[in-house]
């Protein structure tokens, strides 16, 4: 297995697949001038505790249980060394205010059942400090209807690293806009995190060979290290 393909989608991938594959390998790094994007760790995806996502789905179904505890301390150390190399970060979470209707447009059907301050606030262990901007938003994408592309531009932004969740939701939507808007994008595997494992590790295999470089959270603090430095 070649480094481009040394992920997590190894067991859900068949070699065949990898081979007509094999024309978008190239190398993989973090973009010039990054801002981190930290998308949807609120309280809602940890309620039940680090238990099986099929357990705690009976009372928390919008819970992703052990998948989003699991890549809760790579995604603190993310966080300790963007803050120590001075980039900018922003939070997401889910528009929960009544007075902006966020549940006027339904296309799916979808039921929205516990959107409320509690729910939508960023869990404690990752919590943002003064100075990193929450954004609120309707649509699965960070980047649609809400300013935080004005916010990079201001800043001078060539690039985002991305984390969060899900793998096959909000961090693929945002993802696939942050392409759209010229920027390169970092997804960081183990601070992804899906309540369902096929979605995230075949989203993870999908975006990394069309819209993003998929790196190991080692990569990533390597190469923030040496902005800190």
């Amino acid at each position: 297995m070649d480094s481009f393909e040394d992920h997590c989608w190894q067991d859900v991938i068949s070699a065949d697949m990898l081979d007509l594959y094999k024309h978008y390998r190239r190398p993989v790094y973090v973009g010039d001038r990054p801002a981190l994007v930290v998308i949807d760790l609120y309280e809602k995806a940890y309620q039940g505790g680090p238990l099986p996502v099929m357990e705690v789905a009976q009372k928390y179904p919008s819970s992703c249980g052990i998948n989003a505890w699991t890549a809760l301390e790579p995604t603190k150390a993310l966080l300790a060394a963007a803050r120590k190399a001075s980039i900018p970060i922003f939070y997401t979470t889910g528009e929960w205010r009544e007075d902006a209707k966020p549940g006027a447009v339904q296309s799916t059907n979808r039921k929205r059942t516990d959107w409320n301050e509690t729910t939508m606030k960023i869990f404690d262990q990752v919590a943002p400090l003064s100075g990193e901007v929450v954004i609120a938003k309707q649509r699965a994408s960070a980047f649609f209807g809400t300013p935080l592309s004005a916010h990079l531009t201001q800043l001078g932004i060539k690039s985002v690293i991305i984390c969060g969740e899900s793998t096959s939701g909000c961090v693929r939507a945002s993802t696939v806009d942050a392409y759209s808007h010229g920027y390169h994008v970092t997804l960081v595997e183990e601070c992804c995190f899906d309540r369902n494992d096929l979605s995230h590790k075949v989203n993870l295999f999908d975006l990394h060979h069309k819209y993003a470089d998929v790196l190991h959270i080692d990569e990533v603090l390597k190469h923030l290290a040496s902005l800190a430095a």
